[in-house]
């Protein structure tokens, strides 16, 4: 186990760098209102490590950095829009911090007995990195520009001979426990059974080409597919395509203008934007239970699996994950990583809109800190489901539950239909 984690505490950080690796005017800057300086979320990364794991989650005890300083990479104290104006750390002194902490941190885990419990601390650092990565990616697309990263090749799609699949009602074993997922959230806890009525569900996410369609017929104009909060939002914020798409069906991706391909799953669309387009199609969202069920539930052995396509861990042939390719792989690309309903592409590509409300499971305990998901509790939060192309495999599960307001578009966020049956 303390091998797994200290792998992938140097997975995470290889990660960081390479997005790091910049110009110093991009570092410091802020490229949107919405997003830290990448130089904060840098500094934030080693000194959220440190406070877990050299402080034990004390911040009154003394660390590497004064005081004064440490609190700047405090986000429940600091505001995104502020953070350009804070005193940061500069880019080699950042760089130097994490340099630090992560040594001290390797020399501690040595003396940590190797057991899960022990360990958890580490695993959550873990994805706190990845999930900051797949942030500053997210900043980097807003970013204006020429291109600084370049992606991998991604598989060929196909062309799928059915839209959904069928899921039979009944009851499925819902979120899991420590014992099975050991670096499992407070949020994805505990596993317990809940019924399910019968539904279908989208075989793979709407593409492009779909949404297309919704944008040609005329879809944000019309209010009768907007919901109340929706088509408010969609008239003051001028909503009229997905982000980063230009009227003439091109879209800005990383420093590139391309022609928008047809077969990949739609990204940075809203709840709003998602629950229209549902809408049009005479479908609707899934609610998170859907669709935790048509990615987990073994129908036939009536039990969970630990990946869509079984126990086999997360590979090139199953999904697209870890934010090489930089975009979401064509529909059809996975049939290896299908769920034993024979959904595609649950896992990785675009995180998927549900219909459900953030909210804890029966039985939650919050888990290291309190401030992780339950004040995030009863706000206007929606759940997000299955990862994107941004994703390490180490952050991702079935039972991961991402949550974020209905407006938000700059995160990779795409959909996938459902119907009642």
């Amino acid at each position: 186990m303390r091998d797994a984690v200290a792998r992938d505490l140097a997975g995470a950080r290889e990660r960081t760098l390479l997005l790091t690796d910049l110009d110093d005017p991009l570092l410091v800057a802020q490229h949107d209102p919405l997003m830290s300086p990448l130089v904060w979320d840098l500094a934030h990364i080693g000194q959220q490590e440190e406070l877990w794991l050299l402080r034990a989650g004390d911040a009154n005890r003394p660390g590497i950095l004064p005081p004064q300083v440490d609190s700047l990479y405090d986000a429940f104290k600091h505001a995104r829009a502020e953070r350009p104006s804070l005193p940061l750390l500069p880019p080699v002194a950042a760089r130097e911090f994490c340099h630090e902490v992560r040594g001290r941190v390797l020399d501690a885990l040595e003396r940590i007995p190797d057991d899960a419990g022990e360990l958890f601390a580490a695993g959550m650092v873990v994805q706190h990195e990845q999930q900051h990565d797949e942030t500053m990616l997210a900043t980097l697309q807003l970013r204006q520009g020429p291109p600084v990263l370049h992606g991998q090749p991604v598989p060929r799609g196909r062309t799928l001979d059915i839209d959904r699949v069928f899921v039979a009602g009944g009851e499925f074993v819902l979120g899991v426990d420590g014992t099975d997922e050991p670096f499992s959230l407070d949020n994805e806890r505990p596993a317990h059974r809940v019924d399910v009525g019968p539904f279908w569900i989208g075989r793979a996410p709407v593409t492009n080409a779909a949404w297309q369609d919704f944008v040609a017929d005329g879809g944000y104009h019309q209010q009768k597919w907007w919901s109340a909060a929706g088509w408010t939002h969609r008239i003051q914020a001028g909503l009229e395509r997905p982000e980063f798409w230009t009227a003439d069906n091109a879209r800005r991706r990383f420093g590139l203008l391309e022609q928008v391909p047809p077969d990949e799953p739609v990204q940075h669309v809203s709840y709003f934007e998602a629950e229209a387009f549902a809408a049009w199609s005479g479908a609707r969202l899934p609610t998170e239970l859907e669709w935790e069920k048509a990615c987990a539930w073994d129908p036939v052995t009536g039990s969970r699996r630990q990946w869509p396509w079984g126990s086999a861990e997360p590979a090139a042939q199953r999904a697209n994950l870890g934010g090489a390719a930089l975009r979401p792989a064509p529909v059809g690309a996975y049939p290896a990583g299908a769920s034993a309903y024979g959904a595609e592409q649950l896992i990785g590509d675009v995180w998927e809109w549900t219909s459900s409300d953030f909210a804890p499971w029966p039985g939650f305990m919050p888990m290291i800190y309190q401030q992780y998901s339950e004040p995030f509790f009863g706000g206007d939060y929606k759940v997000l489901r299955g990862g994107s192309w941004a994703v390490a495999a180490s952050t991702i599960r079935p039972s991961f539950r991402n949550w974020d307001h209905p407006v938000r578009r700059q995160i990779f966020s795409g959909l996938r239909l459902a119907w009642d049956a």
